[in-house]
């Protein structure tokens, strides 16, 4: 009811949605800010804000469901993070973004960090080669969604959500570490 309402251009219905999903928004928040290393800018608060501020200067976007208005916060945190990673490393002129660990569930391996430039490259990458793979990880990893809740919004099954999930996450595992290793072996 309040999804269509704000589809309908209904800003007050976005009000009351956000009340519904900003504690879940929050959390997503957290879940990303807590990847990242000691020393980072960005809070779970300020980065749930700015999405919301985007989504209320966005107006009436089409959300069919709960599911869809959560990809649709994990594309706009998403961008957030890049932004933020960006500006981050223009302030430091040219230094090296701020690393953004990249939990288990992505790489299958804890302890490894990448920055979050890397990592939007990359998916901007797989997007070229598979670009339902890249909005899978989009999804799981952006915006917290469940296996179902992912397949839903895509309108897949379960099953090619989860094999997406894990070829999508063994390609970014192959380009991120390569590309640490090439920076590495820049660097010396």
């Amino acid at each position: 009811m309040l999804l269509a309402a704000w589809s309908d251009g209904d800003e007050q219905a976005l009000g009351s949605l956000m009340s519904i999903v900003y504690p879940e928004l929050r959390r997503i928040a957290r879940l990303h800010l807590d990847r990242r290393l000691p020393g980072h800018t960005l809070e779970s608060a300020a980065l749930a804000n700015e999405a919301y501020l985007k989504l209320v200067r966005a107006g009436g976007i089409q959300c069919e469901s709960r599911a869809h208005f959560l990809a649709l916060c994990s594309q706009v945190i998403r961008r957030i993070l890049v932004d933020h990673a960006r500006g981050r490393a223009y302030a430091k002129r040219g230094g090296s973004a701020k690393r953004v660990p990249l939990d288990e569930v992505l790489l299958g391996a804890q302890g490894r960090g990448i920055e979050m430039l890397a990592l939007h490259e990359a998916l901007v990458s797989l997007a070229e080669i598979d670009a339902r793979e890249a909005r899978v990880v989009e999804l799981r990893y952006f915006g917290g969604l469940s296996i179902e809740e992912t397949a839903m919004v895509l309108g897949i099954t379960p099953v090619r959500v989860k094999r997406d999930w894990k070829r999508a996450k063994a390609w970014l595992y192959g380009v991120l570490t390569a590309d640490k290793v090439n920076a590495r072996a820049r660097s010396r």
